[in-house]
């Protein structure tokens, strides 16, 4: 699998997603306001990768950090965290990483700066090994959702290119398939960036997984038809009462799968449930540029002076949700606040 994010002799190497499937290309970041730019660009996007990048980008920052104080140095840090946090809104991971990180610096601030420094680059590191390990975890738990010649529908992308490896929801997919499972999957387009047309099937068909890409607006006619078996997506929050933030469009995808009777799955790491959020009402939800709408890939797609809403996630009640599948195992979203005490 393609590495989303790398962390190489004091560098940030970001897999430049806004050119993929037609070329493959590294962003070196030499500073965190770079990474910053990636992230709100969509250069790498997922709510894992994000917060592994904000994480690598607050150890870089460090590293360039002169002031041997803890105080001077702790104050910029803090600036740099608040910078990564207003990237994006909605994922909850940014500040999930972020909380990991000053808690870490507090916790050995009679350490020397230069200690810190390198407790911050582990750390940094360590969000990534254990992102990955947490989505072959998903993977093994979601798997046992699948049965033989199941096809499976997904909407946006939640693979490998939205985590540090793997993904959330192509890691239950990918899974199956290890199992010698024969299973279909239709890829939902994803308007208006195209996260399923141009990452997830390009991603699937690298794994050899059989991969069908539709026009978001299809789903329905295809569960009407009984060619699909199960709905599996990602989240970027979920929270306490089991409502889950994710790619515009998911709502609908569950409303659909509500009326044909087909089970509805959020493939959702700790990392990205928030628990102190109560419902889905209370998520910010990112509105972006006009262009993403009337323009794709730069060709412009509707007149000019059109007025535009672009917000770019959505909420799904927990009621049309069947279940939540996490690292620690699979639950009804009324079951999820079992996992505070685990988190």
């Amino acid at each position: 699998m393609v590495e989303t994010i790398r962390w190489a002799d004091d560098r940030i190497f970001i897999l430049d997603q806004r050119l993929l499937p037609h070329e493959i290309r590294y962003i070196e970041c030499l500073d965190y306001l770079t990474v910053a730019d990636t992230i709100k660009n969509l250069a790498i996007r997922g709510a894992p990768a994000i917060g592994i990048a904000a994480a690598m980008a607050v150890a870089l920052a460090s590293k360039q950090q002169n002031t041997t104080y803890f105080e001077g140095f702790y104050r910029n840090i803090k600036k740099v965290m608040d910078v990564m946090i207003s990237t994006r809104p909605t994922a909850v991971n940014i500040q999930w990483a972020m909380n990991r990180i000053d808690n870490l610096i507090l916790n050995n601030s009679n350490r020397p700066v230069d200690e810190i420094k390198s407790l911050i680059v582990e750390e940094a590191l360590q969000i990534l090994q254990e992102d990955i390990k947490v989505n072959k975890t998903i993977g093994e738990f979601g798997s046992q959702l699948i049965k033989d010649g199941y096809s499976i529908i997904t909407h946006c992308n939640a693979g490998s290119l939205a985590t540090g490896g793997y993904g959330t929801a192509t890691a239950v997919i990918y899974t199956a398939h290890s199992q010698g499972k024969k299973i279909k999957v239709f890829a939902d387009e994803t308007r208006p960036v195209l996260q399923g047309a141009r990452l997830t099937s390009w991603e699937l068909m690298q794994n050899g997984i059989d991969v069908t890409l539709i026009t978001d607006n299809a789903a329905g006619w295809l569960m009407k038809k009984g060619l699909i078996n199960i709905a599996i997506v990602g989240t970027d929050r979920t929270v306490r009462n089991g409502d889950v933030a994710n790619k515009i469009g998911t709502y609908s995808l569950a409303v659909l799968c509500h009326r044909h009777g087909i089970p509805f799955y959020v493939a959702a790491p700790t990392s990205s449930i928030d628990f102190s959020i109560e419902k889905g009402d209370d998520i910010p939800i990112e509105q972006r540029d006009d262009a993403e709408v009337t323009t794709i890939q730069g060709q412009r797609i509707a007149p000019m002076g059109i007025k535009v809403m672009n917000p770019a996630f959505d909420v799904t009640p927990a009621e049309l949700i069947t279940g939540i599948i996490t690292e620690k195992g699979i639950f009804k979203p009324s079951e999820i606040t079992r996992l505070i005490t685990q988190k």
